[in-house]
């Protein structure tokens, strides 16, 4: 099929894969209403035309954390992305290195951090962190990812219990009879099956197998996570990471002002801005609409970036447009990645790339800096 858009690799992505896996990344929590409101309210953002500026060329460079960047976007972390493609996690992570901007790999991936690592270098690798009720595997988490160079830890602050997901029990991610119930669907996706059912082994989350070993398999994925994210933890009890982690630390899951400043009080360098793409609270304000609140009460104490709802490049400018200094991808590039591997993922980097040129020069933004409120219709 013809692929111009985010929209297309997700029916590619849709056509290709068992039904368990593509409801686990299509799907939201509870009645989907906020994972819905992500795209919806993202795309009612009206943008302000200019035209006749003479810019030339957008300019999409960009510094992030003392790093320039040739674009304001990243691959944020998805769970088990390597179940998608043959070492999923691998292939993102290429796609990211070769554009030159960060990867953000999954606590709960199948490609363990060292093997991500070993395949790209560090450079360009982020770590994303649950909250475990282990808090000493978490100090492993954490020394590990230094002793391999990872220099920024994305903290997910907005998963002390896992969302209720009727689509996973529907599906067979979850439920009754649901191993024998993935069997089945992977029997009729047969290019799927061959990829990653038999050549993407093994199926373990590769961050968890030193210490769980045979019980890291994805047997009841669902259940490990209900059974191992702590709902007890409040904010003292970041003090100990920021203390312990020697370099960038950015809480991912700020819907609200005032969590804002607590992640600035403990010394956050960056907040992601987030519902966790409408996966945790059904009913809770969409990243667009809670982001210039948050914008304008710490935009100028820590670098606030987004998630939720991004499908394009014009969505990263509303995003940048909204208080954003950055954007992360979630399901964008996993689509993109369960349809065409790295290539895909690469070309979803190179449509969003043109996409905010085009943007940018019809609201006569010449540069990222310039693109800010002053850029909204109305």
């Amino acid at each position: 099929m013809i692929i111009s858009s985010t929209l297309d690799f997700r029916e590619a992505a849709r056509r290709r894969l068992p039904r368990f896996l593509f409801d686990y990344a299509d799907g939201g929590a509870n009645s989907e209403h906020t994972m819905q409101r992500n795209v919806l309210d993202l795309g009612d953002v009206a943008l302000r035309q200019r035209v006749l500026v003479g810019g030339g060329t957008a300019d999409l460079t960009t510094t992030l954390f003392g790093q320039q960047r040739p674009l304001p976007v990243m691959l944020g972390p998805v769970g088990i992305a390597g179940m998608f493609r043959r070492r999923g996690e691998t292939q993102a992570a290429r796609a990211a290195r070769a554009a030159g901007i960060p990867f953000c790999l999954s606590t709960v991936s199948l490609c363990s951090l060292s093997e991500v690592v070993q395949a790209v270098g560090h450079e360009l690798v982020w770590f994303q962190l649950y909250v475990l009720r282990d808090r000493a595997f978490m100090r492993d988490l954490l020394a590990t990812a230094q002793g391999l160079g990872v220099r920024t830890l994305v903290f997910t602050v907005d998963m002390p219990v896992p969302g209720a997901r009727y689509r996973d029990a529907h599906s067979g991610m979850s439920g009754p009879n649901s191993s024998l119930r993935r069997v089945l669907q992977a029997m009729s996706h047969p290019a799927w099956a061959w990829d990653v059912g038999l050549n993407g082994r093994p199926h373990q989350l590769g961050n968890l197998q030193p210490v769980l070993g045979k019980a890291s398999g994805l047997k009841d994925y669902i259940g490990w996570l209900s059974g191992n994210f702590d709902p007890t933890i409040r904010w003292q009890d970041l003090e100990w990471i920021r203390s312990s982690w020697q370099g960038s630390l950015i809480l991912k899951g700020i819907l609200d002002p005032e969590d804002a400043r607590e992640a600035v009080g403990i010394g956050a360098d960056g907040i992601v801005v987030s519902n966790h793409g409408g996966r945790q609270l059904d009913g809770v304000l969409s990243s667009a609409r809670a982001l210039p609140a948050i914008a304008d009460a710490v935009g100028d104490k820590t670098t606030v970036l987004a998630d939720s709802g991004v499908r394009s490049g014009l969505d990263v400018v509303r995003m940048l447009a909204l208080g954003a200094k950055g954007v992360l991808l979630g399901r964008a590039w996993l689509y993109a990645m369960a349809a065409r591997g790295e290539a895909g993922v690469t070309q979803l980097l190179d449509l969003i790339a043109k996409e905010m040129r085009v943007a940018m020069t019809l609201t006569g933004a010449h540069k990222i800096a310039d693109i800010s409120s002053k850029n909204l219709a109305g």
